[in-house]
């Protein structure tokens, strides 16, 4: 029972600390929340959290040469995560939340579509692998005395962990629209949009001197 209890603390913490840097991710989340609603939000996190199991998965299992590809391609897998992420903010800039709002209200919720994107837009960022590695050490995760029933648990927490920080946020985000209109909704995906920019500049820049200094060229 003690091993279940330690499992169960260290595991929905590292589940809680890969999804709480309000990262890229984080950013879509509490945009759909605010402009579709807290289902919408919610479910992206959901992708977010099956991508951060797929990579937890992968480094548990030891998969040597997917981490050997990106420990190898680091600063090209950087470059390309960049480019996506400035892509998806001019989108969220020019994008007018009015279109959104009756395109939304035509199809109805589409959490399929929120899971996914949630997940792929999580997908694209292959370096997390490099704080799961810390976060599996720190919190013993896994042992090899664990029987194969904790491992399952184990990675049942971790998900469990995310998802208790998407509901929180979803929650809190979603308590607040009501004080946003249009005009609102729209410069906030400014905003937002602005600050991926920046944060995904500052990606690519630093991507591709990494990635010159590699060659050799600087």
């Amino acid at each position: 029972m003690g091993t279940i209890i330690s499992i169960l603390i260290g595991c929905v913490s590292i589940g809680i600390i890969l999804s709480a840097p309000m990262g890229p991710i984080g950013i879509l989340c509490i945009q759909r929340t605010l402009n579709k609603g807290r289902n919408s939000g919610f479910f992206t996190g959901v992708g977010a959290a099956a991508s951060d199991l797929f990579y937890c998965l992968l480094v548990g299992l030891g998969i040597s040469l997917v981490t050997d590809f990106i420990a190898a391609h680091v600063n090209e897998l950087q470059i390309t995560g960049s480019v996506i992420l400035i892509v998806y903010a001019l989108y969220m800039i020019f994008h007018n939340p009015v279109s959104q709002i009756k395109e939304n209200i035509d199809q109805r919720d589409d959490y399929v579509r929120d899971t996914a994107t949630g997940f792929l837009f999580t997908l694209s960022n292959p370096l997390i692998m490099f704080l799961i590695i810390p976060l599996f050490a720190r919190f013993g995760f896994p042992l090899p005395e664990y029987k194969f029933y904790h491992i399952i648990l184990g990675y049942a927490f971790i998900v469990l962990g995310a998802l208790i920080w998407w509901a929180v946020i979803t929650f809190f985000v979603d308590k607040v629209r009501t004080h946003f209109n249009i005009r609102s909704m729209w410069l906030i995906n400014r905003i937002i949009g602005i600050i991926i920019i920046i944060l995904s500049c500052y990606g690519l820049v630093t991507g591709v001197i990494a990635y010159l200094h590699q060659l050799a060229i600087i």
